[in-house]
């Protein structure tokens, strides 16, 4: 529904909004999921100070979902063809841009509206943790009157603050482009690179969510960018968070940022196997143990960056940071109610937490057509699993049941295996080809599956070498099409199949939710699990490390090679440190979840029997 334009008003920022949006009305952000079940969550739930995080890679989406929201919020739309100058950044710039447009008017006409119930006034309000100062001045308006009700409503409309519009970029999609004649672009034009111009371009005050590791290239070039860069008042305009599995990762990150006179504000840890999309496991170490690490390092790990980051800054004749100057650390990954929310909040002494895969079943946040929704409502637990679809190498949280899934299958069965590659952001593989392609392209499974039959002739050996080959699925289409049928726009070309990423947690949940109910499970106001049997998240994380420990185990035999072996080895025994952890940590939590603890006592003890019973040189 189109905004009431005569009744807008634009919320006027100022100098001390970098503030206010580091320290957010929630205590949960809503992470990236894929290409585009989140590429307009902004616009859903900014205005009730919510922060969330989009993709920025998919540029032709982007462009299409410019033009959607642009119709539904009558706004001024130009289309930004491929054919033109740095089309692909000029895109995301302006869908950034209009993000920033309609927040800001979702903003000001919600400082305009009256308290009525059911209003988006109210509802911000509304979906408060209880303990919040604004919450319980609005609990107080409601039982007021006369003046004292005017005076506590004007408070309330002035300390309204709309979530952060962050952006994420996974590193390692950085390849090169090449214009028509095939000649290579300048790096600058690489897809990271021109996503990350196109964030610092635009007029957003948020956060680049960098995911998968270091990229020297990429971040080096954010120097160019003076947002990236404190202004006169200490101030932010664009943020930095490293998204990372362990502290050593962001010591080294953070360290080579700070050196450059950037900032990291937030490191964001997330669990490497108990999450959505990819999986980038650690080497056995756990997430309690890294928390842990964190947590005894935090100070530490602030000034070393401090100190860089500040002397840095003299060196380049910049303004520096306020003292009072601190990164923050969340953690998302497997959190599946308030009980854990608040645990890992108050143990481990944490900024914020991230809720990604529940909020696949929140229409009113995310972008899950019918089909797919209805997939996830009825998925059984064995429906979740962790697979090699992704041309990236890197394991990939996958639903059997998906469209895309049988879409794969189905070309492999009419002897055409591969998809056809249009938007190529995987193009990474150069085995057969000058110019990358993209391993689950038809192209590349074609010359491998020829390549193979060459070698291995037509027995067992080719079947299984041939099957993994057919795993790799498209991730572009796939990943993009749910917020182009949830919005009435059919797909170019009719690829209509859909893959989606949701982590194992969502296995315990099996209805549609609003969005006050999602929030008020979070908080612990009321609870919309169903699965009562459901193990804590540190248990499960544990279970998904031992079944991915047999795994690797299974993958050089019978030839062990020794690297292999020394690799399972560390795996093992930072299980069982891991486990020596929790052990001590149960002891300490809070007697009120007594079942519960037993029942943790007893599942780990079963998995550290498990491990102990496995052994790299046995294997």
């Amino acid at each position: 529904m189109a905004l009431v334009l005569p009744t807008i008003l634009f919320w006027n920022e100022n100098k001390n909004l970098n503030m206010l949006l580091q320290n957010a009305p929630h205590s949960f952000h809503i992470p990236v999921m894929g290409l585009g079940y989140t590429i307009d969550t902004p616009l859903k739930v900014a205005k009730y100070g919510i922060s969330s995080v989009l993709s920025i890679m998919e540029d032709g989406l982007i462009e299409q979902m410019r033009l959607v929201h642009s119709r539904k919020f009558d706004l001024p739309y130009k289309v930004i063809r491929d054919t033109e100058q740095d089309y692909r950044a000029r895109r995301i710039t302006a869908y950034l841009n209009m993000l920033h447009t309609i927040v800001n008017l979702q903003i000001g006409n919600m400082k305009a509206a009256s308290f009525e119930d059911g209003g988006d006034l109210n509802r911000y309000f509304e979906l408060l943790p209880a303990s919040h100062p604004d919450k319980v001045s609005y609990t107080q308006m409601l039982s007021a009157d006369g003046e004292e009700k005017m005076r506590l409503q004007s408070l309330l409309r002035e300390s309204i603050v709309p979530g952060s519009i962050d952006v994420n970029i996974m590193t390692k999609l950085d390849k090169t482009n090449y214009d028509q004649e095939g000649i290579a672009l300048p790096p600058e034009f690489a897809d990271a690179m021109s996503a990350l111009r196109a964030f610092a371009l635009s007029e957003l005050n948020g956060a680049m969510v960098f995911s998968a590791g270091l990229n020297p290239r990429l971040f080096a070039y954010m120097e160019q960018f003076e947002d990236f860069f404190p202004d006169e008042n200490g101030f932010l305009k664009k943020r930095i968070v490293l998204k990372v599995s362990d502290y050593r990762s962001a010591l080294i990150q953070g360290k080579y940022l700070a050196k450059k006179g950037l900032w990291v504000s937030e490191f964001r840890i997330e669990s490497g196997l108990n999450c959505g999309g990819h999986a980038f496991a650690t080497e056995g170490i756990l997430l309690g143990p890294i928390l842990e690490e964190f947590k005894s390092n935090r100070e530490s790990l602030n000034e070393q960056l401090w100190d860089s980051c500040q002397n840095a800054l003299v060196g380049k004749g910049k303004f520096q940071f306020p003292k009072e100057m601190k990164v923050k650390v969340t953690v998302q990954g497997g959190i599946g109610n308030a009980n854990e929310n608040q645990f890992l909040m108050n143990h481990y002494a944490l900024d914020g937490t991230g809720w990604g895969s529940p909020f696949l079943l929140v229409p009113e946040a995310t972008n899950v057509d019918e089909e797919t929704l209805q997939k996830l409502i009825h998925a059984k637990k064995s429906d979740y699993y962790l697979s090699d679809a992704s041309p990236l190498g890197v394991p990939f949280n996958n639903l059997r049941t998906t469209s895309s899934e049988i879409q794969r299958k189905e070309r492999i069965d009419k002897n055409r295996p591969g998809s056809p590659c249009y938007k190529k952001f995987l193009s990474l593989n150069t085995e057969f080809t000058e110019i990358p392609i993209c391993s689950a392209s038809r192209q590349y499974q074609h010359l491998k599956l020829k390549q193979l039959s060459a070698e291995l002739g037509s027995g067992e050996s080719y079947a299984k070498a041939a099957e993994k080959v057919m795993e790799k699925d498209c991730l572009c289409e796939g990943l993009g099409a749910p917020a182009l049928l949830v919005n009435q726009v059919n797909p170019a070309r009719n690829l209509r199949a859909v893959t989606i990423c949701p982590g194992p947690n969502l296995a315990y949940y099996s209805a549609v939710f609003s969005l006050k109910e999602m929030v008020d499970h979070i908080y612990g106001k009321a609870s919309v699990m169903v699965d009562a049997a459901r193990p804590h998240m540190f248990v499960k994380e544990l279970e998904l490390y031992v079944s991915y420990l047999k795994t690797e185990m299974e993958k050089f035999l019978p030839e062990k090679p020794k690297k292999h072996e020394a690799y399972l080895d560390r795996f093992r025994n930072n299980l069982l440190s891991g486990i020596v952890y929790y052990q001590t940590l149960i002891s300490s939590i809070r007697p009120d979840a007594e079942d519960m603890l037993n029942r943790m006592k007893l599942e780990i003890l079963g998995f550290q029997n498990e491990i102990e019973k496995l052994s790299a040189v046995d294997a």
